[in-house]
C-alpha cells in the first residue's frame, strides 16, 4: 500500500500531529507500505527513511493553500490513499482531484476554530454546536462539511468528537473512534533524578504543547496564585507566547512560571515524570497527546473536564477533574496533591495502568487496516 500523509505540522513543531504523523509513518514503513508526506514548515524538515515534501510558511497563505494543494495531488496520483492529521479541506480536494480515497483524523471543529479566530464566537465548543451566527459562520459550517463530504472514512480520537461529526450529518458507518497512542518511552530518569535534571525543589506541575488561547494558562496562573508554594513549568511554543508569558509577568509569577521553549519528546516525558502532576486548563481539548504522555510515565493529570479529557481522566483515580474557566475549583485541586502526598501517590500508581490499552503497536494497526480498506474501496 502506498500512503501520503497529511500533516499541517512536523517536528520541531509542538503539538499532537507532530507527534502522531512521524509515528504513523514509521509504524507503515516498518510493515512494508511505502509513505509519503506533505507538511507545511518554516524550514526544510530534518530527513527521514521516508519522503517528506514541505510547503514553505513563509508564503503568502492563498499562494501557501494553493501550493500544498497542487503537492498533495500530484503524490496522491501516485498513492493508494490519503490520510490527513489536519488541512482537511485542502487534503479531501487534493485526493477528490486525484481520483484517490481520503482518511482523515478529525482532531477538532475548524469551523469553530476559525470562528474564534476571527472573533465572531467567543463560547466553548458545545455553545458553538447551538450557536447560529450569521452569514459569515454559516460559510464556515458549510466549508467543513463540504470537505467532510468527501472524506471516505473518518477517524476520532474520542467519542465526545465522533458524536459531534455525526451530528454535523456524517454518515455514522464511516466513523471510527481510534485513540490517540500512548508514546513509545524511551529509557527516562527516575523522578529525582528528573527533578534534579530541571533544578526543581519544591511542589512543581508541568504543562507541555501548543501555546494557544484554546489552552486558557491564564486560569492555570490566576489557580497558581492562589496556592502558595507552587511552580509550573511550561514546554512549547504557539503563537499566543508572548501574551502568555507577559500575563505571568503581571501576575507577579516570575519566580513561580518558568518557560522551556519547545522540547523534543524525550524531554517532554522527562518533564512529566519530573512533575507532581500534569496541568490542562483547556477551554476545550478532543484526545490529547499530552495527558496521555503524562500518565504514560506515571503522573497524575489535573484537568479541565472538557471534550474527550473525562475519557482518559478519571476523577480521584488517575488525576483530578475541574470544570473548565474556575481557577478557584482548579486552586483547590492543585492543593489536594501538594499537600496529599498519598493522594499523589495512589493517583500517580493509576496512571500508567489507565494508557496501557493505548500501546501503539494497537493503535496503528487499527489505522493500517482502516487505511488498506479505504484504498480498496
Amino acid at each position: 500500500m502506498n500512503v501520503v500523509i497529511v500533516s499541517g505540522i512536523w517536528p520541531p513543531d509542538v503539538g499532537g500531529p507532530a507527534s502522531h504523523a512521524p509515528e504513523l509513518a514509521q509504524f507503515l514503513l516498518d510493515r512494508g507500505h511505502a509513505v509519503e508526506v506533505v507538511t507545511t514548515a518554516d524550514a526544510a524538515p530534518a530527513s527521514q527513511a521516508y519522503q517528506v515534501r514541505w510547503v514553505s510558511r513563509a508564503l503568502p497563505r492563498g499562494v501557501r493553500h494553493a501550493r500544498v494543494i497542487t503537492v498533495i495531488r500530484d503524490r496522491a496520483a501516485h498513492a493508494d490513499v490519503v490520510y490527513a492529521t489536519s488541512m482537511l479541506g485542502r487534503a479531501s480536494l487534493a485526493a477528490a482531484l486525484a481520483r484517490r480515497p481520503v482518511v482523515v483524523k478529525l482532531v477538532a471543529d475548524e469551523a469553530y476554530e476559525r470562528a474564534q479566530r476571527l472573533g465572531l464566537f467567543d463560547g466553548d465548543l458545545d455553545e458553538f454546536q447551538r450557536f447560529r451566527g450569521g452569514a459569515r459562520v454559516r460559510l464556515l459550517r458549510q466549508a467543513r462539511d463540504r470537505a467532510l463530504v468527501r472524506v471516505d472514512a473518518l477517524v476520532c480520537p474520542s467519542a465526545y468528537l465522533a458524536t459531534r461529526a455525526v451530528a454535523w450529518g456524517l454518515d455514522e458507518e464511516r466513523v471510527t473512534i481510534v485513540p490517540n497512542a500512548a508514546p513509545p518511552l524511551p529509557a527516562l530518569p527516575e523522578r529525582e533524578e528528573a527533578r534534579a535534571r530541571l533544578e526543581i525543589g519544591g511542589p512543581t506541575l508541568a504543562f507541555a504543547g501548543r501555546i494557544t488561547r484554546q489552552k486558557a494558562l491564564e486560569v492555570a496562573f490566576d489557580a497558581l496564585a492562589r496556592v502558595e508554594g507552587v511552580s509550573l513549568l511550561v514546554a512549547g511554543d504557539g503563537p499566543d507566547l508572548p501574551d502568555v508569558r507577559r500575563d505571568a509577568t503581571e501576575r507577579g509569577l516570575d519566580g513561580r512560571v518558568r518557560f522551556l521553549g519547545p522540547l523534543g519528546r524525550e524531554d517532554v516525558l522527562t518533564l512529566f515524570r519530573a512533575a507532581d502532576a500534569s496541568l490542562l486548563t483547556s477551554s476545550w481539548e478532543n484526545f490529547p497527546h499530552t495527558v496521555v504522555e503524562a500518565l504514560a510515565v506515571g503522573t497524575p493529570v489535573i484537568a479541565t473536564a472538557v471534550g474527550g479529557v473525562p475519557e482518559l481522566v478519571r476523577d480521584g483515580e488517575n488525576g483530578l477533574l475541574v470544570p473548565a474557566g474556575d481557577a478557584e475549583a482548579l486552586a483547590a485541586a492543585i492543593r489536594r496533591v501538594v499537600v496529599d502526598p498519598a493522594l499523589r501517590d495512589r493517583l500517580a500508581a493509576s496512571a500508567a495502568p489507565s494508557v496501557a490499552h493505548l500501546q501503539p503497536e494497537r493503535v496503528y494497526a487499527r489505522l493500517e487496516d482502516i487505511l488498506r480498506r479505504a484504498a480498496r474501496g
